[in-house]
């Protein structure tokens, strides 16, 4: 297998590993002024960090508890635990003891959260298209699998 990068070569600056993590802090900085200026959402006072959660809960197939949300979006316990209190604060979601096991504690929207969702993705769609202005689909598609692939070889 060839190696992409080595260490005469290599710009950090330049880098894969630089660009994306920009890129993800561009858009997490530019999805937060979004969300904060929006009107019909500013009483709910919503980051970038708080959508990637309601998100992540709107779009499950399966019950997530908040060790599940750890995992999945990359944050640790107590910040998790601390982001899920503001949620529950707010309205937006609950948790649910397990009947089964009432050590395991679910999370869900509220009614209020699943109203609320559909605008903050429509805002999270308007930053995305924003930063993949000048792609065409084709290209967007490639960087998903480029992206992907990524993903894949680290695991």
């Amino acid at each position: 297998m060839a190696t992409v990068y080595d260490i005469e070569t290599y710009q950090p600056r330049k880098g894969v590993g630089q660009l994306l993590n920009r890129v993800r802090t561009e858009m997490l900085a530019a999805l937060d002024k979004e969300l904060e200026a929006d009107q019909s959402l500013a009483a709910l006072d919503i980051s970038s960090a708080q959508f990637i959660i309601i998100a992540t809960l709107a779009l499950a197939d399966t019950p997530k508890s908040a060790s599940d949300l750890c995992r999945g979006i990359s944050y640790d316990a107590g910040a998790m635990t601390r982001m899920i209190d503001r949620l529950e604060t707010k309205g937006l979601i609950r948790r649910n003891r397990c009947c089964e096991d009432r050590r395991m504690v679910y999370l869900e929207l509220t009614e209020e959260g699943s109203r609320a969702y559909p605008r903050m993705r429509e805002i999270s769609m308007g930053v995305l298209n924003r930063f993949l202005r000048g792609f065409t689909q084709t290209e967007a598609r490639q960087l998903e699998g480029y992206l992907t692939r990524m993903l894949e070889n680290g695991v």
